[in-house]
Formats: structure tokens, sequence, C-alpha cells
């Protein structure tokens, strides 16, 4: 199964929140959709490789670009960035206004420094009014670190579950935490990827997660595995 059947692809706007490879799981659907589709951030975002960026486009430029090539980046140059590579911030064309002019918009709408594990402030994530589906990114390294090591901003997972920052993340405890976020309201979440469980060990730990997460009432779906080799499976 690939990955937007596994992860339920709706059209229109869909946003990727979290940490421990957002970008990843962008490219790679971007590149298995099979239809006209959009790349574009709503915080900042290294510009992804492989496919053309347009800067501050009119929408007549990206209706353009996408009879050429089926996959484009749409942003502004984030302040003192340089090159093709340097980091972009939300389009100057809307959201929804990039939803009429391509099939699918796929939205970076988090930032974690990359940090396998994030802990989100009051004005994060930054999901687009216009999102349909939210997919939260988890990144399996991270578990076994200390929450201090591998947590963006770990002080507030401490305070929401009463950990220190010198306690091991393990996956029953970053489990917690993310409930704890979701009941909150802080993040929504259509589907939860477990990333970089590159293997059985990897798999074990995510099962671990996802279990917890259900003896914390979350139902939220669980997927686990490696994006980067189209390899998830539900746990």
């Amino acid at each position: 199964m690939n990955l937007a059947d596994l992860l339920r692809t709706d059209s229109g706007v869909l946003s990727v929140v979290g940490s421990g490879g957002k970008s990843t799981l962008v490219n790679e659907l971007a590149r298995e959709l099979g239809c006209t589709v959009v790349i574009a951030t709503s915080t900042h975002m290294l510009a992804p490789e492989g496919c053309p960026l347009l800067l501050d486009p009119t929408e007549l430029d990206v209706e353009q670009a996408l009879w050429y090539t089926r996959v484009v980046c749409v942003g502004t140059r984030a302040p003192g960035a340089e090159g093709d590579a340097g980091k972009l911030c939300a389009p100057s064309l809307g959201f929804g206004t990039l939803s009429v002019l391509a099939d699918r918009v796929l939205v970076e709408a988090d930032g974690a420094r990359r940090l396998p594990h994030k802990a989100h402030a009051a004005h994060e994530p930054v999901v687009p009014a216009e999102s349909s589906q939210t997919i939260q990114v988890v990144g399996a390294s991270g578990f076994g670190g200390r929450v201090g090591e591998v947590v963006h901003r770990p002080e507030l997972m401490c305070a929401a579950v009463g950990c220190s920052a010198s306690d091991e993340c393990t996956p029953e405890l970053y489990a917690r935490f993310v409930a704890n976020e979701h009941a909150a309201g802080v993040v929504h979440a259509d589907n939860i990827v477990v990333n970089q469980a590159d293997d059985q060990a990897g798999i074990e730990l995510a099962v671990r997660f996802a279990a917890e997460l259900r003896a914390c009432g979350d139902e939220t779906p669980v997927t686990a595995g490696s994006v980067r080799e189209h390899r998830l499976e539900l746990v």
C-alpha cells in the first residue's frame, strides 16, 4: 500500500505537523500522488530539491508552472535567506487560492529544529484554516533519549506530564504527552506517523507508543515505518 492510500490523503490542503520527517513525508507524498501538487509552508522550511521553486508568483505563474511540471514549491524568501536552498516562509498567495490552482496543497505547518520530538507552544502548530487533513509525524529515533536532548521545547513537555529534562523519553512517556496535547486541543491530528522506525526494533517502539496512546483514550490512527523507503504499516 502506498503512502497516499495508507494516510487517506484528501483533495485540497493537507498539513503536516510534528517532528522527525515532515519534509520527507511531504516530498514523498508529492511524488506519489500522481496529480498536480503545490508544496508550501505556513511557518519556515528549506526549499525542497527536485521541483521548481516559485517565489512570490502570480496565480498565472503557478498555473503555467503546473502545466510543465506536476509538482512546484511556492513561497516567500525568509529574511536573510540566500540561494534556492535558503529558508522559505508562507506564500503570498493564500492556501485557498493555491488549492484552486492545484489538485493538492501540502503544507509544512510546524518546526522542530531537526529534533525527533516536539512540544508545541501556544502559537503552534500553524495549520491553515483551509486544511482538510492533518498528519502528525513522530521520530522514532527520539525514543530512549533524554527529554532535554530529543524534544523541541522540552520544558513544555516536562510541565505537562511531570517529567524532567533528564528523564528517558520512552514511547510511553511521549505518548502520554501527545495524548495530553490532543486532549487540550493544542494539536489535532487525523493520523500519526511514527517515522524512522527502520527495523523491527523501531516498529516495536512504535507499537508501544500506539498502545500507550490508546490506553490514554486517544484513538488517533498510528502508522509506523520508514517514509523514505515507502514502508509503513498500521500499528
